[in-house]
């Protein structure tokens, strides 16, 4: 019999940092109550009898570890940007060890799947090929799977099928490396499409202390759901997508490194185009895509973090939202892309803080593109292109400082009609691919 997974708190004392009033992300936290205030953060402490309190703070460290060896992340999110972030992260998102005292290990075999039907805590070690760990839960239960230096290859079938669950937690244990790979073509597994190495059809989390590699010969991560990372180290090499969603992708902490034939980051959810953002508010994320860096339908919001994207396209989104972090862009076609894409939305592309640089290639290229407006009203952003702005609704400076070819603009320029001939061609364009 699987152990049913019960809820514990922790016990530490804990500081967080929190700059600005859409400030990235510091640390903290345990379970299933979401944290952070709108504009200001939240710190985890203690109370005499033990109990873990919550106190806004507006200081503190990056990184915090209780007596008990618990490190936790805080995000700072809030209610005032262009996606409501004050509750999108669980105390338990973002709780990066796990609690193993009524956990259950399996030690990996080749060619023997796991099947894990009851919700707890599951570590898995050892090193197999042809080996499946599928989830298949109630709908309100929840598994974490803590990956302590496992090494799995498959042929054809996902290392991790979520069939099942409320929400799954995949955590890499502290100083471990692991590795999970699909070297050929996917076939079907109970009538669904797995077509990515962690494949996940409800609300999937990525957290922890060491490290995850995959490599994929289709799809990195693949979740029908919401899809959250919070920490840890991720690398992904795919020959397509390497993480993908349906209605999210939210980004807090951690290190992600990608490589992929297509977009490094996808939110899209083709039955329901008010559905599909991608939210980043700390971390470190280095993105080599052969299409988009970082592509949604709806909102891309980015309040903090570090983010050097070399694609063809670097963020792509209907709003385009950044408020704070550091946001470097190497693109071949539009550096920044904001488009019609959902019917809840105008595009828009609005810049209220942060560092962004955009390099362009040559020829019919736009540092930023929006089928809508652009609006500036602070932080630092520097294009360098033939076509540096391109918009077709209005573009307005109401603040900060915007460097275009190396020059300090107080009105924003326009290359209507693109780039490629001298400002004379190509109106309108910028569109999704």
């Amino acid at each position: 019999m699987h152990k049913k997974f019960t809820k514990r708190f922790f016990t530490f004392i804990v500081g967080l940092a929190l700059v600005g009033s859409m400030a990235a992300c510091g640390s903290t936290g345990t379970d299933n109550t979401a944290l952070g205030n709108a504009g200001t953060g939240t710190s985890v402490s203690t109370s005499s009898d033990g109990a873990v309190t919550e106190d806004k703070v507006t200081t503190a460290s990056s990184a915090a570890t209780a007596n008990d060896g618990t490190v936790v992340t805080v995000a700072a999110t809030g209610s005032d940007g262009a996606i409501d972030t004050s509750d999108l992260f669980s105390k338990r998102d973002l709780t990066q060890t796990a609690d193993l005292s009524e956990a259950e290990t399996y030690t990996l075999s080749d060619g023997q799947d796991i099947e894990i039907t009851s919700a707890g805590v599951y570590v898995l070690t050892g090193t197999a090929s042809n080996v499946t760990v599928t989830v298949n839960v109630a709908d309100d239960e929840k598994v974490q799977l803590v990956l302590d230096g496992i090494d799995i290859t498959n042929g054809s079938q996902p290392v991790i099928f979520v069939k099942n669950a409320d929400k799954v937690f995949i955590t890499t244990a502290s100083g471990t490396e692991n590795d999970l790979s699909v070297s050929g073509s996917f076939t079907k597994m109970d009538d669904t499409n797995t077509d990515a190495v962690i494949y996940s059809k409800d609300d999937l989390v990525l957290n922890g202390l060491g490290t995850l590699n995959i490599s994929s010969s289709e799809n990195g991560i693949s979740c029908k759901d919401d899809l959250k990372i919070t920490g840890g180290t991720l690398n992904l090499n795919v020959a397509d997508a390497a993480l993908e969603a349906n209605d999210s992708i939210a980004v807090a902490d951690g290190t992600v490194n990608v490589t992929a034939s297509n977009d490094a980051l996808h939110a899209e959810n083709d039955d329901d185009n008010s559905k599909g953002y991608i939210y980043i508010c700390g971390g470190t994320l280095t993105l080599k895509a052969a299409d988009d860096g970082v592509h949604a339908t709806t909102i891309v919001q980015i309040d903090g973090g570090t983010l050097d994207i070399t694609a063809a396209e670097g963020v792509e989104g209907t709003w385009i939202q950044i408020n704070d972090g550091t946001v470097n862009i190497t693109a071949s076609d539009d550096g920044i892309n904001a488009a019609n894409k959902s019917s809840s939305y105008s595009a828009k592309v609005e810049i209220n803080g942060g560092y962004t640089t955009v390099t362009m290639g040559q020829g019919d290229t736009d540092g930023v593109d929006s089928n809508g407006d652009i609006i500036i009203n602070g932080g630092t952003i520097s294009v360098t292109g033939q076509s540096t702005f391109d918009y077709d609704g209005t573009g307005t400076i109401n603040g900060g400082t915007v460097i275009s070819n190396g020059e300090e603009v107080t009105t924003l320029p326009n290359q209507f009609m693109g780039g490629g001939m001298g400002g004379m061609g190509g109106g309108g364009r910028g569109g999704w691919h």
